[in-house]
């Protein structure tokens, strides 16, 4: 699990392409670890009604606020209209992300693109964690491209993911970043039904995370491959921590993994790398900080067993970085 430089990876398909053609919503690559899972479902298959999920924003900056300007939406994606209730940025779009699935089910393919305008602000979130049902075949797939232009501030801050037991789950992120462009973009992932004594059961869970640059130019992967499940035989029902991801090169025995990624020209990399420091000095939990490649910014990834105490460490940082690059704090987001 380490961020890197590397080549970009080719969008999958030209925009030319239809969205309801598989080359639009299916990955153009899927792990090893995922795609060993392949399969046909004895319910609804890949590509049947309710099993694609596409979600299409575009905000432009228009009178001096950020608004919604483009939207396509196909069940179980939608979204509510756009928020504006920032105190100390009253211009900032905040956009809640829905599923009305409930969770993700075996054989779906969800994308959402979202495109934030030159000198836009926008807020995106989901509006509760993402629940990975158990599949017994196949696997699912969740794609999003966010592309922020010149000047623009994007954050994109949604909930944790759930994997349950025997779930298995692929999602790419992919961020086109202008170099003038400030983006602020998380992950969380929990062990699983933490409530329920259920801990790494599921089969797997495979993320990537690209930052490009418009022109394509790669500035950073991080890939994360979690299988506690190999070799397991059955499994249905397991609550014990699998053995795959529970060393110390991986979770170390923990139930929580977050991640926030800051890219930024508003200060100095090394300078956003100290804000994430301090703001997590005292918080007691596992974590480490350093710079992006080509000195594109910063990021931080945290380890904890309290899903409070690790929410609130990420707020935290959020807090400290949106305080340091534009001088507001974090607004309190009101989500039941």
């Amino acid at each position: 699990m380490t961020v890197t430089a590397t080549a970009a990876e080719e969008d999958p398909v030209p925009p030319a392409v239809p969205r309801l053609d598989p080359r639009h919503y299916e990955p153009a690559r899927v792990p090893h670890e995922v795609r060993r899972h392949a399969g046909t479902p004895d319910t609804l298959a890949v590509g049947r009604p309710g099993k694609v999920g596409l979600l299409e924003l575009a905000f432009e900056r228009i009178g001096g606020r950020t608004e919604l300007t483009g939207h396509y939406q196909k069940s179980p994606l939608q979204i509510m209209r756009p928020l504006y209730y920032d105190p100390a940025r009253p211009d900032l779009a905040v956009t809640f992300l829905l599923s009305t699935g409930g969770g993700i089910l075996q054989a779906d393919r969800l994308r959402t693109d979202v495109r934030c305008g030159a000198g836009t602000a926008v807020h995106l979130t989901t509006q509760a964690a993402t629940k990975v049902y158990r599949m017994e075949h196949d696997y699912a797939t969740q794609l999003v491209h966010l592309t922020a232009g010149p000047g623009a501030y994007v954050e994109y801050l949604p909930e944790p993911v759930i994997p349950f037991v025997d779930s298995r789950l692929y999602q790419r992120t992919v961020l086109t970043v202008d170099p003038d462009a400030t983006v602020l973009a998380s992950e969380t992932v929990l062990a699983g039904r933490l409530a329920r004594g259920e801990r790494n059961a599921y089969r797997v869970f495979a993320s990537d995370l690209d930052v490009r640059r418009p022109d394509g130019s790669p500035v950073a992967l991080d890939a994360v491959r979690l299988e506690p499940s190999r070799g397991r035989a059955g499994g249905s029902g397991v609550a014990g921590a699998g053995s795959g991801v529970t060393g110390p090169a991986v979770l170390a025995g923990h139930d929580v993994m977050s991640s926030l990624y800051v890219l930024s020209p508003l200060a100095p990399p090394g300078r956003v790398a100290d804000a994430l420091h301090e703001a997590l000095a005292d918080c007691g939990l596992l974590y480490g900080v350093s710079v992006l490649p080509r000195d594109s910014g910063a990021w931080l990834r945290l380890l904890g067993s309290d899903t409070r105490a690790c929410a609130a460490a990420l707020r935290s940082a959020w807090d400290a970085v949106r305080r340091l690059l534009i001088g507001a704090p974090a607004p309190e987001l009101r989500k039941t």
